[in-house]
């Protein structure tokens, strides 16, 4: 950012503008909140597949491997085409949205092969189970507010947490699912 709009270098790649010297102090912090949003929403996506993934088979490899292999390609597809919008930005003849845009398109693209392709990944194996450690209470309260405390389970070989009298009243009633999440968690 600072050699292209600060220094000027690269001035006719997209279109003249007048170069200050300097860069409005709210690019970076624009370009920071921005990015940070989108990369989290990646993130969030990646690790939802791989922790069910570990709690499908216990294997900490297996599961970055196929949580990785589940969204790794519309990830980068996401990734690609909101750097496209980014990118569009820069056909603007305001400097101000050229930095906006060309700052948030190499943040995402980055983000979603150098950070979420390879270091999130390759650190997750390095870890190893502890990954999934938690502090005791933390531990307890994640683990009774899962989809295993659902009246009904997405998993009908899965069914954890009912007993057979229960789930005898749900199968005769032939009920839909309710939406929402039913946890016993702590107060």
């Amino acid at each position: 950012m600072v050699r292209r709009f600060q220094g000027g270098h690269l001035e006719g790649l997209f279109d003249e503008f007048t170069v200050t010297g300097t860069i409005t102090w709210t690019v970076p912090v624009q370009l920071f909140c921005v990015a940070f949003g989108m990369s989290m929403d990646y993130e969030v996506f990646l690790l939802s597949r791989i922790k069910e993934e570990w709690d499908r088979s216990g294997d900490n490899q297996l599961a970055v491997a196929r949580g990785l292999e589940r969204t790794g390609a519309m990830v980068t597809a996401a990734a690609g085409l909101i750097a496209i919008v980014w990118l569009g930005f820069v056909l603007s003849g305001i400097s101000y949205l050229k930095a906006i845009g060309l700052g948030l398109a190499v943040a995402v693209l980055m983000d979603a092969t150098l950070v979420r392709g390879a270091l999130v990944p390759a650190f997750m194996r390095l870890a190893g189970r502890a990954n999934w450690w938690a502090p005791g209470p933390l531990a307890r309260a994640g683990s009774s507010c899962t989809a295993r405390s659902l009246p009904w389970s997405p998993h009908p070989r899965r069914r954890v947490d009912r007993d057979a009298a229960s789930l005898r009243r749900h199968q005769s009633r032939k009920e839909q699912p309710r939406s929402g999440i039913r946890c016993r968690c702590p107060s």
